[in-house]
């Protein structure tokens, strides 16, 4: 199956802050362990990326905001104003201006390049209160001294569910390396299990859920008359679509993370695989009996220590999933 180069897109905010700024050295950042942004960095790059989102939004133009994200969230998101685009030349008839408020920066200390932080907001996409409140939590990447922040991963969760972050003695926030041996799951490969789980049942290391257990059963009993179906997932481990995550209280993680899945449709003899609006905006080739979709997701999972964590069962808890579709082609 084809794969399709990255692509891009955007959302930003006003502020409550919670971060101090004290601290931050710029001489020899290469080689110093700082804070990846101050306040007032992070505060820009989130305004900054409210601001081409909304454009980008209201024209369905995915130029407007393709400077301001980047990974799984930029493809996704790219991909979708490029769509709507196509069948909406006059731009979004149902535009909305997105708002971020309350917004609290959890700013991680590291050496080198890139350097990232979590913005934890409230969107007006919710409604505040009870069970049905959300905070949107972004992930803000920059790649080197001269490049801007862009957003990454974008994972809305229940205000409920958000853990408590550990601190370091100057009360930022604790990250995880790849390599993190003291977790259930090492960051680097929560990709690669996470699609080898889906197409195999192994490593059995996620708590039963929605976009697991429930996941793989759902496509292995996919079945409608005249038609059949296969599935391949990929990992998506480097660059832009990295792993990041920062370490809970209790000694787990909060880990966001990237993956690639393809779902295949043919058809019997006489009939054709239908194509939607999305779909069809997005397709190489002609659809006659198959449709190939590509779609690229972004997951956030709390992965307990090696001592089990909160988890209890010492499984990995899959807390969101964010996938969509970024091309499709037809044979």
């Amino acid at each position: 199956m084809r794969r399709l180069g990255r692509l891009a897109a955007g959302l930003a905010a006003t502020t409550v802050l919670s971060l101090t700024a004290g601290g931050c050295v710029t001489v020899h950042g290469e080689r110093a362990v700082v804070p990846g942004a101050t306040v007032s960095e992070a505060d820009q790059a989130v305004a900054a990326f409210l601001a081409a989102y909304n454009k980008a939004d209201e024209a369905y133009d995915p130029a407007l905001d393709a400077d301001h994200v980047t990974g799984p969230l930029g493809a996704v998101t790219q991909a979708g104003l490029k769509a709507r685009g196509s069948y909406h030349p006059d731009g979004n008839p149902d535009h909305r201006p997105l708002e971020l408020t309350d917004a609290t920066y959890l700013v991680p200390k590291k050496a080198g390049w890139p350097r990232w932080f979590l913005a934890d907001t409230d969107s007006n996409r919710d409604t505040d209160g009870g069970d049905r409140d959300t905070r949107w939590l972004f992930v803000f990447v920059k790649s080197g001294p001269e490049d801007g922040w862009r957003a990454a991963y974008l994972a809305p969760l229940p205000a409920a569910k958000v853990p408590q972050f550990a601190r370091d003695a100057d009360g930022l926030a604790v990250p995880v390396t790849a390599n993190a041996p003291e977790l259930a799951v090492k960051p680097k490969e929560l990709s690669t299990s996470y699609t080898e789980y889906l197409e195999h049942g192994a490593p059995d290391v996620f708590a039963p859920g929605a976009t697991t257990s429930v996941w793989r059963k759902a496509r292995e009993a996919a079945v409608r008359p005249g038609f059949s179906y296969q599935y391949a997932d990929q990992p998506l481990d480097s660059g832009a679509f990295a792993p990041l995550g920062l370490r809970t209280k209790d000694g787990g993680a909060l880990v966001f993370f990237s993956s690639k899945h393809f779902e295949r449709q043919t058809a019997a003899e006489g009939l054709k695989p239908a194509v939607g609006r999305d779909t069809a905006a997005l397709m190489e080739g002609a659809v006659t009996t198959t449709l190939t979709k590509e779609r690229i997701a972004s997951q956030l999972a709390y992965v307990p220590g090696r001592d089990g964590g909160d988890a209890g069962d010492g499984k990995v808890v899959m807390l969101n999933r964010t996938p969509g579709l970024v091309s499709a082609e037809g044979s």
